[in-house]
């Protein structure tokens, strides 16, 4: 009977001990919990020169980035697709699979935020294994031929 009323007393404090943790031990549990509802942030952009056209819808969620990116030239093909990559400092790398003439393709694109405008990133590129990359990043010019400019997203 004696042990059956230790038990009980000892099982009684355990559980008031866990259900009374100090706000420190509440914030400190939290902290090392991983962020399952990483924050999506939405931001969409515009090119427009002459009769040129282009668009590029941007979601950013923490360092990744997934979007849609359209271009639309006269008198050259028009191409449609997808981007995926990464967001570093004010630099987003990313593959463009795009569809032009029936033909599905990838390519790195990359841009650099300047002010509120994305200017798109050229220079020297070469097939591997199937996609478009660049050969030296470090030779990459960011000139003011397609600078898109923010606008409202639909």
């Amino acid at each position: 009977m004696k042990s059956s009323i230790l038990l009980l007393i000892a099982i009684t404090g355990l559980l008031t001990a866990c259900q009374n943790k100090s706000p420190e031990q509440k914030i400190d549990s939290l902290a090392t919990a991983p962020d399952t509802a990483a924050v999506v942030d939405k931001a969409c952009y515009a090119y427009i020169k002459n009769k040129d056209t282009a668009s590029l819808s941007l979601k950013k969620a923490g360092n990744a980035v997934s979007g849609e990116l359209d271009y639309n030239f006269y008198e050259k093909d028009k191409n449609s697709g997808t981007i995926t990559g990464m967001i570093k400092g004010d630099t987003i790398l990313a593959d463009y699979t795009f569809n032009a003439e029936g033909t599905s393709s990838v390519r790195e694109v990359i841009f650099i935020k300047k002010g509120d405008q994305l200017a798109e990133g050229y220079g020297p590129m070469e097939d591997k294994g199937g996609k478009t990359v660049f050969t030296d990043k470090a030779k990459i010019k960011f000139g003011d031929f397609v600078s898109f400019s923010p606008i409202p997203c639909k």
